[in-house]
């Protein structure tokens, strides 16, 4: 079953003919996501306006055998929304309610669709905030980075979306529904379903609401870049900060020199450094009275004097602040200059620099001239890899680089991912992290919630 009349005759007369998009139809932003997968072409596009319509849609796709694609925002870098081109995509992006905020029980109730700047927004009247916080905040929906578990650089003093889920709302693949909204900070009643479908990529159901706790948020904030030479430094202001400031250091970025003059030869954006340090650090510090302000510039005028800071600012306004984050946050530019090969891993956080001058060496016995760039949340152990494959030789392949920097992540107990997920790209390299009955367990958990394989198949395991 593969062409327009048959896909047609399964939902058209089922479904509200606006949700329903025919192959030949269906836009081009729609036909990948941002990881620079192939672009596929779906056999339809449905846009369902509410979780009963998202029910109707699987309850087709389960009776026709149809395999289904959720999509988010697709701002994913592994490949997970990339269409199936003998199935459908089914985009959440019209779910987009903010249901209730209680700046009370410090709960918001939102549907999948919800964009994350638009439920910032939402909580800045209520001085309260979500705790991730990532650069696609203008596209990134809130059931995508429930889906891939999104991190972003405020993990080190929230946690990843995992940590910020009270309940959930899912489909499950026969269209049947679980619907799990409690708003309660405590239960503890058998199995937490809810952390199964975090993280699981869309294979195991499509969440259309969530429950998610907030947090208040800080009057403000302190931001500072600082260069530094050695990596032993940068970990000791890490632990400096973090206990002059006690749960409040709530990211530390730290870029390494090719990543500052990629950032530099890409991006108009003002830096602070005359010259490239080796490394530099950016972090927020929730808070900023001025004892706030005054413990933070003793405690970094002592490592002025002691050699172990080279340069450096603190904004003095939030348009510095955000002059500061746009160096950071500039990846997309740098995608959009290369021909990007990405890395995820994460590493316990006194090994990072050790495994990077291990991978680099590896990848240079290999491919001397492939240039490799270095950033990521430090706070939390998560670093980025960003390889440019247009410097391969003719024959070597993405994979061939994945296999050798998983090799070496491997001698350090690493994940190959800490947050874009597996999705499609990463699928062969799974047995890096998982063991044989880890596999088969998460096979089994697969096998009783789609029986049938058609959530996302692909995705996370090899197709069946």
């Amino acid at each position: 079953m593969n062409s327009v009349v048959d896909i047609a005759g399964i939902f058209l007369p089922e479904l509200p003919a606006e949700i329903v998009t025919l192959g030949p139809e269906v836009p081009e932003r729609y036909h990948a996501d941002w990881s620079g997968v192939e672009r596929v072409r779906p056999l339809a596009l449905l846009r369902p306006r509410t979780t009963a319509e998202v029910q109707a849609c699987l309850r087709a796709c389960h009776r026709h055998n149809l395999p289904v694609v959720p999509q988010g925002g697709l701002t994913g870098l592994a490949g997970g929304a990339q269409p199936h081109p003998q199935g459908v995509a089914i985009s959440l992006e019209r779910l987009r309610r903010i249901e209730a905020i209680d700046p009370f029980g410090l709960i918001a109730t939102v549907e999948a669709g919800v964009v994350l700047q638009d439920l910032q927004a939402a909580l800045r009247p209520h001085k309260l905030l979500f705790g991730v916080d990532l650069a696609p905040r203008g596209s990134c929906q809130i059931g995508g980075m429930l889906a891939a578990n999104a991190g972003g650089q405020g993990v080190v003093q929230f946690g990843t979306m995992r940590a910020q889920v009270l309940g959930l709302e899912v489909v499950l693949a026969d269209g049947s529904l679980l619907s799990m909204l409690r708003p309660l900070y405590k239960n503890n009643t058998g199995y937490d379903l809810n952390q199964m479908f975090v993280g699981s990529e869309g294979t195991l159901g499509i969440i259309t609401k969530a429950v998610l706790r907030l947090h208040p948020a800080p009057a403000q904030k302190l931001t500072g870049f600082l260069a530094f030479d050695s990596f032993a430094d940068v970990l000791a202001l890490l632990r400096d900060l973090q206990h002059q400031f006690p749960g409040r250091v709530a990211a530390f970025e730290l870029m390494w020199a090719d990543f500052l003059d990629a950032v530099r030869r890409h991006v108009p954006v003002k830096f602070p450094f005359g010259t490239t340090p080796p490394m530099a650090v950016l972090f927020d510090i929730a808070g900023g009275n001025e004892a706030d302000a005054a413990a933070l510039e003793a405690l970094l005028g002592e490592g002025f004097e002691q050699g172990r800071i080279q340069d450096g600012t603190l904004a003095t306004s939030i348009q510095q602040a955000e002059e500061l984050w746009r160096i950071r946050e500039s990846v997309a530019e740098i995608f959009a200059q290369t021909k990007p090969i990405n890395f995820d891993p994460s590493l316990p956080i006194p090994k990072v620099q050790e495994f990077i001058d291990e991978a680099c060496a590896a990848i240079a016995r290999q491919w001397p001239e492939l240039p490799l760039l270095f950033f990521g949340h430090l706070g939390d152990g998560n670093l980025h890899i960003i390889a440019d494959a247009a410097y391969l030789p003719a024959g070597d392949t993405e994979e061939d680089v994945q296999a050798r920097v998983y090799a070496v992540l491997r001698g350090y107990n690493g994940a190959i991912t800490a947050e874009h997920g597996v999705g499609s790209l990463r699928v062969g390299a799974l047995t890096h992290d998982r063991s044989v009955a880890e596999l088969a367990a998460m096979r089994a958990i697969k096998a009783a919630l789609d029986p049938r394989g058609i959530l996302n198949p692909g995705k996370v395991f090899a197709a069946q």
